[in-house]
C-alpha cells in the first residue's frame, strides 16, 4: 500500500487486531492517530506515492540484573508499551535516509560508510552504518530505504531509546530485504555490534535483546553468541501493581566514561585471574585475592565485582519468584539489588557533578512514600543520571506520581505496561 491506502486501511480498523495485541485495547485509538500522523509526515517528506511498511520496536525496562550483561551475567528484562515507530519505504540505491521527529535527517551511504569512523562516534549515522555493515557481515541482504520515525521512549530515560533505534534499523532491513527471516535475537546482536564498533560505546547485550524479543525474558549471557532466553509468564497488573519509572531529568553529558568504567573495572578484576569477564571467575578465589587486588585494581573495582556476583544470584532468585508468583520474594530482592547498586556498584550519581543527585533524591522519596506499602524501588538501567524504578500498588499510583511529578516535573513519573512483542512489522 502507498501512504494514502495505508492510512485509510489503518483508520478503517484494518490493523486494530495487531494494535490491540501490542498496546492493549484502551490504547488503540491513540495509536491509530499516532501512526496516521507518522504516515502523513513520511508522505510530506518522501512522497505520498511510496509503498510503505509500518514498524514498531519496544523500549525496555530492566527488572533484575543491574550491570551484569557486559560480563556475561544474567538479567530479567521486559519490553514496555513505550516504543519507537517507523514508516519506511525501500529505495533502489545504497542510501538510507531516516528523519526522526525532532532531529535532523540522517543520510548514510552504506556502500561508502563501511568501517567505523572515529569522528562519527556517538552519532545516529554511525548506528545506521553499523547495522548495515553488521547485516552484510553476517550474510544478510541490505538495501536503501527512507524512514520517518517518532518515539515516546525518551532519550536518557533509562528505557533504552538508543537500543530501540538500533533494533529499528535492523527491523526495517529485516522486513524490507530479508522477508522477516532474521531472528530478533540476531538483530539484537547486530545492534550491539553497531553500538560497540561504530558508535564507540562498549555496551552489553541486554538492552537490545529486551527491546527486540518482547514480554518478560530471563537472559543468560554465559555464551554471548548464543544467549539463553527464557520467557517468563507473569502479569504484574493482575497482582495489583504498576511498574513506575521516574525520570529525574539528570544531565547525561560526559557520562560515557562513567558507564564505560563499570565493565572495564569488572574486567580488570577478571584479568587478574587470566579471564576476560567475571562470569569466568570463581567467587571464592576472588575473595581470597582481595588484598592483592586492592593494590592492582583498587577498592571500587573489587566492590563492583562483588556486586556482579551478588546480582547474578539475585537474578536467579527473582526469576524463580516471578515464575512461582511470589511477589514478596521478588520485592525483597529488588530492594537488595538497589542497595547493592548504590553501595557497591556505585552507579547512582557521578563524581563529576556531586551537586546533582536526582537519582539519590528519587530513591529517598520512594522509600519515604512506599516503605509501609509492600512495594519496592531501585536505580534503573545504566544509572548515574536518568531513572529509578518502583513497583507501586495500583491504589497508590496517583499519590506516588503526584509526589514525583511535584519534585521532578509534570509527566516525569511514567506508568508502564509490559507488552508481548518487541520488534515487529505492524502491517
Amino acid at each position: 500500500m502507498n501512504t494514502t491506502q495505508m492510512k485509510q486501511h489503518l483508520l478503517a480498523g484494518g490493523l486494530d487486531k495487531t494494535l490491540t495485541h501490542i498496546y492493549g485495547a484502551e490504547a488503540v485509538a491513540m495509536q491509530k492517530t499516532r501512526y496516521a500522523e507518522a504516515i502523513d509526515a513520511f508522505a510530506a517528506l518522501y512522497g505520498a506515492d511510496r509503498e510503505i511498511g509500518l514498524f514498531s520496536v519496544a523500549g525496555r525496562s530492566e527488572l533484575s540484573g543491574n550491570h551484569t550483561d557486559h560480563n556475561r551475567g544474567c538479567v530479567v528484562a521486559a519490553s514496555i508499551d513505550l516504543d519507537i515507530i517507523a514508516v519506511a519505504s525501500a529505495r533502489a540505491d545504497s542510501t538510507v535516509r531516516i528523519k526522526s521527529e525532532g532531529f535532523p535527517e540522517d543520510t548514510v551511504d552504506f556502500d561508502t560508510y563501511t568501517t567505523p569512523v572515529t569522528e562519527k562516534y556517538g552519532s545516529s549515522e554511525s548506528i545506521i552504518a553499523g547495522m548495515c555493515a553488521g547485516f552484510r557481515k553476517d550474510g544478510y541482504a541490505v538495501g536503501g530505504f527512507d524512514a520517518y520515525t517518532t518515539s515516546n521512549v525518551l532519550k536518557g530515560s533509562g528505557l533504552s531509546s538508543s537500543a530501540a533505534f538500533e533494533d529499528m534499523v535492523g527491523n526495517i532491513l529485516n522486513h524490507l530485504y530479508n522477508e522477516g527471516r532474521v531472528d530478533n535475537v540476531e538483530i539484537a546482536k547486530l545492534a550491539q555490534y553497531a553500538e560497540n564498533e561504530f558508535f564507540g560505546k562498549p555496551c552489553g547485550l541486554m538492552d537490545q535483546v529486551a527491546c527486540a524479543v518482547g514480554g518478560i525474558v530471563a537472559i543468560d549471557f554465559a555464551d554471548p553468541t548464543r544467549p539463553v532466553i527464557e520467557k517468563v509468564d507473569f502479569d504484574l497488573s493482575a497482582k495489583g501493581y504498576n511498574l513506575c519509572i521516574v525520570n529525574t531529568g539528570g544531565n547525561h553529558a560526559d557520562l560515557t566514561d562513567d558507564y564505560a568504567a563499570v565493565p572495564a573495572e569488572m574486567k580488570a578484576v577478571a584479568a587478574h585471574f587470566g579471564k576476560t569477564v567475571l562470569r569466568e571467575v570463581n567467587e571464592t578465589e576472588l575473595l581470597a585475592a582481595i588484598p592483592t587486588l586492592r593494590e592492582t585494581v583498587g577498592d571500587r573495582a573489587i566492590l563492583r565485582a562483588l556486586h556482579f556476583f551478588g546480582e547474578n544470584k539475585r537474578v536467579a532468585e527473582q526469576k524463580a519468584a516471578l515464575k512461582s508468583g511470589d511477589l514478596n520474594a521478588f520485592f525483597a530482592q529488588v530492594l537488595t539489588s538497589g542497595r547493592s547498586s548504590f553501595c557497591y556498584l556505585q552507579n547512582v550519581y557521578t563524581t563529576k557533578n556531586l551537586s546533582e543527585q536526582g537519582l539519590s533524591l528519587a530513591l529517598c522519596l520512594a522509600e519515604e512514600y512506599l516503605s509501609d506499602k509492600n512495594a519496592a524501588w531501585r536505580v534503573h538501567g545504566g544509572g548515574f543520571a536518568g531513572t529509578v524504578q518502583a513497583y507501586v500498588p495500583t491504589a497508590e499510583v496517583e499519590g506516588f506520581r503526584a509526589l514525583m511529578d511535584s519534585v521532578f516535573g509534570e509527566g516525569k513519573c511514567i506508568v508502564l505496561r509490559i507488552r508481548p512483542e518487541g520488534a515487529v512489522r505492524i502491517d
